[in-house]
């Protein structure tokens, strides 16, 4: 159990028995329904944890050099790799750290196929496709959003797929349910199925939310071991990344000061929004805050005095920086802990260091309660960002 009095703040906080918890699930997913499901560091990349995650998955996505590296170095096997675009500087070392290589257009294949093939050690390249087809609502997140700059479409697919292309990526899904799949596979085998006998694999990529509560799991395991029964000789891969880091552990922040204007309060924290939690601003949502109810945002406005309505404000200089309301059940105090909950996945992966604000430390909590600190940060990483 997590005592927060010993977190140093600020701080992100994966717990390990909440880990592990996702993982059974998602390795339990993956035997019964005869798929791989891969974990895509884009949504989560705390390398310190990857032996936990050895035990249950074998492969991870990149979609970067450093990503793909970072695969072969900490994670211990080549990555499943997709880029939206290759150069001739950086595909030796995608080629190098990578087992299977997808790319995002026929004309990038056609120009980096003939080094796939002649290289060492095997690899398996295949195309993303694009069914149009995409129930995502927030158009920043909506892959196949109206002049998309990912995949092919099956208009500019010729009958006989170019020698080396051995599987299809598609990639639909936000934090989505196995309701949606069920559709959106609908569109991909009405547009793309009569290739399918010319390929090994297919990749149906990430926002499969399978670790949320009210997720479908039976649903999603009927769904893929019918996918599979339709097309056997095809390995079926998935690539979810929230799924993994979902609800495993908070942002602890304090209190630094309170202050008030034209009637609206707000409490300043040592984090920002802008730098440790973008997709709150981005996507926009409010998080869960430990201890407290959220309320409409315009609700700090009318509240009462006695009410205890905060807006939650970040330490930058952006005037932006800061979101609400929330209630709390008494007056907050400088030097109180702020816990935001669900704050692993697609938060340390897109912090920056924006006005040289401190970084929070990274930390994992041990089954045993046990708190190892794995990263602080000091004025030199930002100094060194810089130059």
């Amino acid at each position: 159990m997590l005592d927060i009095t010993k977190v140093p703040s600020p701080c992100y906080v994966m717990e390990e028995d909440l880990l592990r918890k996702n993982l059974s699930l998602i390795k339990s997913v993956a035997d019964r329904a005869g798929v791989e499901i891969i974990l895509a560091f884009k949504a989560f990349a705390m390398w310190k944890t990857f032996p936990i995650f050895r035990e249950y998955i074998r492969h991870t996505t990149a979609s970067s050099v450093y990503e793909a590296r970072l695969a072969f170095e900490e994670f211990g096997s080549k990555a499943h790799t997709y880029s939206p675009a290759y150069t001739d500087e950086n595909f030796p070392e995608f080629l190098k750290y990578s087992n299977h290589i997808t790319f995002n257009s026929l004309s990038q294949f056609e120009r980096f196929y003939p080094q796939a093939k002649a290289y060492s050690e095997p690899v398996s390249c295949g195309i993303r496709i694009n069914p149009e087809y995409s129930e995502v609502e927030v158009e920043l997140y909506n892959p196949c959003a109206s002049g998309t700059r990912f995949g092919v479409t099956a208009d500019v697919l010729p009958e006989h797929l170019p020698e080396g292309i051995e599987g299809f990526h598609c990639h639909c899904h936000c934090e989505s349910s196995s309701y949606e799949l069920a559709r959106t596979l609908e569109h991909i085998e009405a547009k793309f199925a009569r290739w399918f006998p010319q390929l090994k694999w297919l990749n149906l990529g990430g926002g499969h939310l399978m670790t949320r509560k009210d997720y479908d799991v039976e649903h999603l395991i009927g769904l893929l071991q019918g996918l599979r029964a339709r097309y056997p000789h095809l390995q079926i891969i998935l690539e979810p990344g929230s799924a993994f880091a979902w609800q495993t552990g908070p942002l602890v922040a304090s209190v630094v000061d309170v202050v008030e204007s034209r009637g609206i309060r707000t409490a300043i924290l040592d984090v920002s929004f802008t730098c440790h939690m973008p997709d709150c601003l981005e996507m926009p949502y409010q998080p869960v805050v430990r201890g407290a109810e959220s309320l409409p945002a315009e609700a700090v406005k009318a509240a009462r005095p006695e009410e205890h309505v905060y807006r939650l404000g970040g330490n930058s200089c952006l005037s932006g920086d800061y979101m609400g309301s929330w209630k709390f059940d008494h007056a907050l105090q400088v030097g109180e802990r702020i816990v935001f909950e669900d704050m692993i996945h697609y938060t340390m992966v897109k912090t920056n260091m924006f006005n040289g604000i401190q970084h929070p430390s990274i930390a994992l909590c041990h089954s045993n309660g046990e708190l190892e600190v794995y990263r602080t940060f000091r004025y030199e990483d930002y100094r060194d960002r810089m130059c």
